[in-house]
This record gives structure tokens, sequence and C-alpha cells, in this order.
């Protein structure tokens, strides 16, 4: 009995129950990790575009092993329509390489959407990846001439839809962060409501022990303390609860962020726990471990200035 008086002199497991803020601060903290997982992956899937296929300029070729129409602008004979756009493609200055993705490689990003069968019978566009030289721009005849020589082929330039990528991207980082600045702003006035609750419940006990000698270091430290452990226990069960969620997301968007490697693993996390984690990005992870400190803090300095500024108004 008096060690729980010791650390609790002035009964502030009465004063400061630990239902309702744990509750409200652990709410918070979910609520602050959706929002941080939306601005995360908005940032990772706009990064990965700009820097794999929106960094390409990308060929079509329909019917590639059809003949050729013309052998134009200086290209080499060529049997197929394919050959034809290879050569054109090959003379040009600005190009400084251009690889033909196979079969298994167009079968393997059209997996997610359409279902393979095996037997091959599928037809698939010829499709060849350009890259541009970054200071240089593609000659403005050249789909002229590749139409010439191939009718039918096109030219898709990536970059212009990851620059709108990259805007949405921002944009949506841009309300993550808001969605997270309103939500700290709405745990320190609901932490700070609690406070003076306490304060008003215990305040004849306080002002005795105030005019008896007590520091406001003593005081707001015993208050800061508490509100301190029960938002960061609030926390923990915020972030404890926001994680399968976030898991699940993370599930649903791995179709659109997986590679050809890992594409045939993929609906066999659920049966690994170590390939389930690793759906997470890690910045992502690292932000749910540091939401239960950062709540706690924010829950002690806010106590911590509560108190003070209450105790310099008493007499």
């Amino acid at each position: 009995m008096a060690r729980q008086r010791y650390h609790d002199g002035l009964a502030l497991h009465q004063a400061l129950p630990g239902r309702f803020l744990p509750f409200l601060v652990g709410a918070m903290t979910f609520l602050a990790a959706l929002a941080l997982a939306g601005g995360i992956a908005a940032h990772a899937l706009s990064q990965r575009w700009t820097h794999g296929a929106g960094a390409v300029t990308t060929v079509q070729v329909p019917n590639p092993d059809d003949p050729a129409a013309a052998n134009v602008g200086g290209a080499s004979p060529a049997a197929t329509r394919i050959h034809a756009v290879q050569d054109i493609l090959a003379t040009t200055p600005a190009i400084t390489a251009a690889h033909r993705l196979t079969d298994a490689e167009l079968r393997a990003l059209l997996a997610p959407w359409i279902e393979q069968t095996g037997d091959g019978s599928l037809p698939l566009p010829a499709v060849i990846e350009v890259h541009i030289a970054p200071t240089r721009n593609p000659d403005n005849a050249l789909l002229a001439r590749l139409q010439a020589s191939a009718p039918g082929t096109m030219v898709e330039h990536d970059s212009v839809w990851s620059d709108r990528l990259a805007a949405l991207a921002g944009s949506l980082q841009a309300c993550a962060l808001l969605a997270v600045l309103i939500v700290m702003t709405v745990a320190v006035c609901v932490v700070m409501a609690a406070t003076r609750a306490g304060l008003q419940t215990r305040r004849q006990a306080i002002a005795l022990i105030h005019s008896l000698g007590a520091t406001d270091g003593y005081i707001s430290g015993r208050f800061s303390s508490r509100v301190g452990l029960l938002a960061l226990g609030g926390g923990l069960c915020g972030g404890v609860l926001a994680l399968p969620m976030l898991l699940a997301m993370s599930h649903l968007a791995a179709p659109f962020t997986a590679t050809a490697d890992t594409l045939p693993t993929m609906g066999m996390e659920w049966r690994n726990p170590r390939m389930l984690l690793d759906l997470l990005p890690h910045a992502l992870l690292w932000m749910l471990l540091a939401l239960p400190p950062a709540a706690g803090l924010t829950g002690w300095i806010t106590t911590q200035l509560t108190v003070r500024a209450w105790l310099r108004r008493l007499p």
C-alpha cells in the first residue's frame, strides 16, 4: 500500500482513469497509421513508375512476323515487320538502347490481369522498350518512318503518365500529411481536456500540497508520467490493430509492385509470416514502431505544459 501511494501520491488513478484516454489515443494512432501508409504507398508507386516503366518509351508492333511493307529510312532489308522496326530504332541517334520483350516477359507482365492457359494461343504484339538519351529528343519523323515500314506500330511516351502520376502522388502525400497533422491536433486537444478534467477532480489536493511547498515540477511530473504511460499504451494498441489492415492492403497492392522474380510466389504470403511482413515497406514499418513512442511523448509534453499553465493561475 505504501508503495502504491508513493507512485500515485495524488490518486491520479481516479482522476485520470486508464480507459478513456488510451482508447482515444489508440484510435488516433490507428488513423495516423492509415494516413502514413497511404502517403508512403503513393510515393513508392510513383518512384517505381518514374524509374521503371515511366523511364522508357514503348514501341508496340502488331503482327510482328508479317512481311514488312517497305524498307524506309536507311533500314537494312528485313523480312518481317519487327526486324524493320528494330533496324530503324538502331539507326536513330537519340536512342541509346532498345530491348524487345520476350513472350515470357510479356506473359509475366500480363499475369496479374490475364489468366494464363499455357498453350501460347493468345496473340501478343512485339513490344520494344526504348531508352532515349536525356538531353536528346528522338527524330520527329520517327513515328512516320515506323508507320511506313510497319503500319499500325504504336509509340507510347510513358513519361507523360509518370509526370501525372508523380503529381497525383504529391497530392496524396500532402493529403496524408494534412491528415496526420489533424490527428495530432485532435490527440493534443484530447490530452489537454483529460488533463484539465483530472486537475479539476484533484483541485483541492493539488492546491493544498502546492501551498505546502510542492514544486510545479513535482506535480506536473506526476500528471505527465501518468498520461504519458496511458498514451503509450493506447499508441501500442492502435499500431497493433492497424497492422492487419496494412498487411491486407499491401497484399492487394502487391500485383502493382511485384517484379518478374516475385510474381511466381504471389498468393503464398499468407502461409509464410516472413513473406507477409516483407510486403510492408520498410519506411512504414519504422513509422509503425515510432508511432507509440511519439504518442507517449506527445502526451507527456502536452500534459507538462497544461499542468504548469494551470498551476501558474493558482493563488
